[in-house]
């Protein structure tokens, strides 16, 4: 059984004025008021509103939160899996449930149908990727909804998704890699932040925090964000490949972050891959973005031979199916290759073939005897 301080870590008590015990939430310089119920219904907005920066009202609160529908919902959703995943990942949630909110936030859990799903689904039929995305949180939360005893159900569960042939964020090819060399140079904002996250596979959540304390001994060490599974963090170690290490020479030795600011701070994930967007538009690359660039990497190592487990080494993947499918796809271009090499050249080769079809048909045409004659 989990702690109770495990459901709200940033929850910290103090007494009041009165001697009774209150709670406050804190992080990185934001307060806000949780109240003196823990875990209570009021408590778990309160704590929600303050993941996302807010300092909920009360009276406000008490009014817009009604026990038993889809607000109250995503308050617990919040409280309670908001303190697993990062910031980034946070972001990601709330772009898809906040429009679920505002639409039906009012409703109650236990009145939703699988009609009222697809009707959803429906709604966001022009853009399939995200109407999928949509259905995959609102699954989440129905599921937290059966949990709580909201609902005996999950009516997300038997509804298709949109068919969309993606394979997610598009992987850089060596024709893009090369057009954006050519369009920016050496000692360039884009240059630069192009070469560490081509050449060390960090997400944007951790390329913005690499600076000189994570170069030791000729290698780049970090800890992967994202990798909560682990509380510590999946840790990546690599050598410094050598275009990477020319290109970190413009960057101060007395620089924080290796992509700081020209004032000096460090640039947020966020702000990382809204310049990686404008760079990429304007070097005629509306298809990449920086995710990609993970992608790259690891498609370079599996058409280099790189094994799975090499992948992962480098990627900081925590699933070997991750890694396995980049070696499965460069696998088959290079069977596909063996096969097609192992075909006939020329029409001298079409003859040496045990069973050319030209010649059974010639067999064939022979009428065929008949008893024997």
């Amino acid at each position: 059984m989990a702690r109770k301080a495990d459901r709200f870590p940033k929850a910290k008590s103090y007494p009041d004025r009165h001697g009774k015990r209150r709670w406050r939430y804190r992080e990185k310089g934001f307060t806000a008021e949780l109240g003196a119920e823990w875990g209570s219904e009021e408590f778990c907005r309160r704590y929600a509103a303050a993941e996302n920066r807010e300092k909920a009202s009360r009276s406000a609160g008490a009014s817009r939160t009604v026990p038993g529908t889809l607000n109250d919902l995503i308050a617990k959703f919040y409280a309670l899996h908001f303190p697993t995943i990062e910031e980034s990942t946070r972001n990601d949630y709330r772009a898809l449930i906040e429009p679920l909110r505002e639409q039906h936030g009012h409703k109650r859990v236990a009145h939703m149908r699988v009609r009222h799903v697809m009707e959803i689904k429906a709604g966001l039929s022009a853009t399939p990727q995200k109407a999928n995305k949509t259905l995959k949180r609102l699954s989440q939360l129905m599921d937290l909804a059966v949990k709580l005893e909201m609902r005996g159900d999950n009516p997300v569960k038997g509804v298709d998704r949109y068919k969309t042939g993606s394979g997610g964020f598009h992987a850089w090819t060596e024709a893009e890699i090369a057009r954006f060399f050519e369009v920016y140079l050496p000692g360039t904002p884009a240059f630069l932040s192009m070469t560490l996250m081509l050449y060390s596979g960090a997400s944007r959540c951790d390329a913005v925090k690499l600076g000189w304390g994570n170069i030791r001994g000729g290698r780049l060490e970090y800890r992967r964000q994202k990798t909560r599974k682990n509380p510590e963090g999946i840790l990546v170690s690599i050598p410094v490949h050598p275009f990477l290490a020319e290109a970190l020479q413009a960057v101060p030795s007395g620089a924080f972050t290796f992509l700081q600011t020209e004032q000096g701070k460090s640039r947020t994930a966020t702000g990382l891959g809204t310049a990686m967007r404008k760079w990429c538009d304007k070097a005629g690359l509306p298809l990449c973005s920086s995710h990609g660039l993970r992608k790259a990497i690891c498609r370079r190592i599996a058409e280099a031979g790189g094994e799975a487990h090499e992948i992962m080494s480098v990627s900081g993947h925590i699933t070997l199916a991750e890694a396995q499918r980049y070696c499965e796809d460069c696998g088959r271009k290079g069977l596909a290759d063996s096969a097609i090499a192992r075909l006939p050249h020329g029409a001298k080769g079409e003859q040496k073939l045990a069973n050319h079809p030209l010649r059974f048909a010639r067999k064939m045409d022979k009428p065929l005897k008949e008893n024997g004659k």
